[in-house]
């Protein structure tokens, strides 16, 4: 059998923790193989070794049947490997262009020449039916484009093998449709990919073969067409995991959030983003915003939590007016915030998980005694959230958040988010780039917090998730809400005209 890509018992180990225990991972040619595993399984290792960001302890490496040696990206390159990586790599004030040539460009007399790089970059383009815009900066264009962008990257370098890391996380489902398409024209040209997911539909729908990885261990190579998604779950998780949310009726008691002709006009842009929205969120209920991504969801977080100041309106917690707030007096009274971007809105990246989990309340008493943080007591509270949520890291709570994987620094946000025990709740695209495990765990956790008569506005572009976890469903299309909907009575195909702005609710025409 020839294999494009044989990866043989490979073994990594980094402080406290085996990333990688004897490994061996084998891609056809022509073949799209996925790898699943859980947050932490030691996938995104596995590939950085591929494309030589790591060096493996033990094992080897063949491509087309001989052994290799890759030091670096630069080697990885010349063994024509590719990588689209989870959170891009991407220079945000360059164009596209710009960004699909740097590190290989072609110059004359030290000019930059790129006449002939953008004909090959529009071929491309077209060919794979990829629509960008050579010339748009990627700071202007949709997370969706951008991934398209480091497509391109990888296609301008005439790479055979394609690694896609976690590739999906990120887009809307139009974009995640058109991204399988993508790759299926990829493999009948002729590439072999390997993409990295632990969602099952997408494997199903794409994967040729599947290997599965747990806790760093090898557990075995299937046949997608021959397993189903439960067999799927439990060879991944190790246990049987239940798909369906379970949660009682809902209690609806007095309303927490209050939100009345919210108006909102960025300085730098044309238009309202968000136009005159007015709704309420009581005790006892999950009411979800739901839409395709980039129709105001983002920026009508931002002005609940007090990240952006509104142009008008007013936004009421527990009947008092917080419109003028800061972030901390919202935090202080009674509003969490599950951040959409937890890099950037809800880590300090280079603090140890420890220090990130008393990030909104190291002030307070139980953590501060004469200006100096009481380590013992962080300590204590660290190890406590840890332990009930599960969150895995090398080091435990000294491990820095940076070194983390994407899905265990999302617990900790979580973590820390849930147990501040606030009236409301706000969590955005919380599962994003989690497992079914650590889903099922999440969604318990929302329901929990609902059942303990507190509200919670969960925003998200997960239908499966819109239509299992929420009581009530608010709509978003350009700015505005368009319907408020009762999951139990309408199906995904008619959310979804709603969303596409094609139908709209009693009330809202």
């Amino acid at each position: 059998m020839e294999y494009a890509i044989e990866m043989l018992n490979i073994t990594k180990e980094f402080p406290g923790i085996k990333a990688n225990d004897q490994i061996t991972l084998q891609v056809r040619q022509g073949e799209i193989h996925a790898l699943l595993g859980e947050n932490g399984a030691g996938k995104s290792t596995l590939m950085s070794i591929l494309f030589g960001l790591y060096q493996p302890d033990e094992g080897m490496i063949k491509i087309n049947g001989k052994e290799v040696q890759i030091n670096d990206p630069n080697d990885a390159n010349k063994y024509a490997i590719g990588m689209v990586h989870q959170h891009f790599k991407l220079v945000h004030n360059f164009t596209v262009l710009e960004n699909i040539i740097l590190g290989v460009e072609d110059t004359s007399m030290g000019f930059i020449k790129t006449a002939d790089a953008r004909k090959k970059v529009v071929a491309l383009s077209e060919k794979y039916h990829l629509n960008v815009d050579p010339d748009a900066y990627i700071e202007d264009i949709t997370v969706g484009m951008q991934q398209r962008v480091e497509i391109l990257k990888m296609l301008f370098r005439d790479n055979d093998i394609l690694i896609f890391d976690e590739p999906t996380a990120v887009l809307t489902p139009q974009e995640i449709d058109e991204l399988m398409h993508i790759m299926k024209g990829l493999v009948k040209e002729g590439k072999s990919i390997i993409f990295i997911t632990h969602k099952l539909n997408e494997i199903k729908a794409v994967a040729d073969r599947c290997t599965i990885l747990r806790k760093g261990k090898y557990i075995d190579t299937v046949d997608v067409a021959s397993v189903s998604k439960e067999e799927l779950s439990e060879k991944m998780v190790g246990r049987k995991v239940n798909f369906n949310v379970e949660k009682g009726e809902a209690h609806v008691g007095e309303t927490v959030l209050k939100v009345e002709n919210l108006t909102y006009h960025p300085k730098s842009g044309h238009k309202e983003v968000l136009k005159n929205i007015s709704f309420e969120v009581k005790r006892g209920e999950i009411v979800c915003i739901a839409g395709i991504d980039g129709n105001g969801q983002s920026e009508l977080v931002y002005a609940l939590t007090g990240m952006v100041p509104t142009t008008s309106g007013h936004v009421y917690l527990n009947n008092e007016d917080i419109t003028k707030m800061s972030i901390r007096h919202r935090s202080d009274h009674g509003m969490a915030h599950i951040p959409e971007d937890r890099h950037k809105h809800g880590l300090v990246l280079d603090y140890s998980l420890a220090e990130n989990l008393i990030l909104k309340s190291y002030y307070k008493p139980r953590f501060e005694k004469n200006g100096f943080i009481r380590f013992d007591e962080m300590n204590k509270y660290a190890d406590y959230l840890i332990d009930k949520f599960d969150v895995r890291s090398g080091e435990g709570r000294k491990s820095i958040a940076r070194g983390m994987s994407g899905g265990n620094q999302q617990k900790a946000i979580i973590a820390r988010e849930v147990d501040s025990d606030s009236d409301l709740l706000i969590a955005v695209q919380p599962t994003r780039g989690l497992d079914v495990g650590a889903i099922e765990f999440i969604h318990s956790q929302l329901v929990a917090h609902r059942d303990e008569n507190k509200a919670v506005l969960l925003v998200s572009l997960e239908l499966d998730e819109v239509m299992n976890v929420s009581d009530r469903i608010l709509v978003m299309y350009e700015g505005e809400i368009v319907a408020n909907l009762d999951p139990k009575t309408i199906d995904v195909k008619e959310l979804g005209l709603y969303m596409a702005g094609s139908k709209r609710g009693e009330g809202y025409e």
